[in-house]
């Protein structure tokens, strides 16, 4: 992973034993308070990859997630949510917003670089491998480009390579443990409610060419790429 981790958390004790267990493990750690110190750190240098907490004191860590996705340079930046809180709402919002992942406080520090290495596997560019096009949606793995009719389409790092496999696995049906191997790996910390919150942003994405009919749901199977459309 290039870049340091951002650690922001604004509960002193919490956050400095973050950091030495990262740094313990060899990370580079930045650290930051609140939202106004973590976008002055982000100014100077990029992260390789931020733990950002839901519960900040001057603004809430989710609409700062927003802001960081509405945002080109920070757009595909690696992000999880540090949390209290547990209900699978909460969950979704914070996924929905554009967290990578979503981790609930306490947890283990072994279970964080877990995590962590997931996050920066995952993300890592599809180099080497030829584009792929079905009724006018393209994906081009080496240049991170999709389009649809022609217009770009833009997406997040793991809608990409959830559109990516699945375009080049057409007329399969996969159950969600089955995507969630694929797409994020074997041996993950995400639950297979992950998948549906994806699955709806990469329709969403794709809903403006008529592409989204192409990501069928079967159901009490899974989810399956129609290349007919229908």
């Amino acid at each position: 992973m290039r870049g340091a981790i951002l650690i922001v958390e604004d509960e002193p004790v919490t956050q400095r034993l973050i950091a030495s267990g990262l740094e313990r493990a060899g990370f580079e750690v930045m650290r930051a308070a609140n939202v106004e110190e973590a976008a002055e750190a982000i100014r100077t240098e990029l992260p390789g990859l931020m733990l950002l907490d839901w519960v900040l004191p001057t603004a809430s860590g989710v609409s700062f997630l927003r802001e960081l996705r509405n945002d080109r340079r920070t757009k595909q930046m690696p992000i999880i949510m540090l949390t209290g809180r547990s209900d699978e709402t909460d969950k979704v919002t914070g996924l929905e917003a554009g967290a990578d992942d979503y981790l609930t406080k306490p947890f283990s520090h072994r279970e964080l670089l877990a995590r962590i290495k997931a996050v920066v596997r995952r993300g890592a560019p599809l180099l080497g491998e030829e584009p792929v096009e079905f009724d006018g949606l393209k994906l081009d793995p080496a240049a991170h480009r999709v389009t649809a009719g022609g217009a770009n389409v833009k997406l997040w790092a793991t809608e990409f390579r959830l559109l990516h496999f699945m375009m080049t696995h057409p007329e399969r049906v996969y159950s969600r443990s089955q995507l969630l191997d694929e797409v994020w790996g074997d041996h993950v910390f995400v639950e297979d409610r992950t998948v549906d919150v994806h699955i709806r942003q990469l329709r969403q994405a794709l809903q403006p060419s008529g592409h989204d009919r192409m990501i069928e749901t079967v159901r009490g199977a899974g989810y399956c790429f129609r290349t007919g459309g229908e």
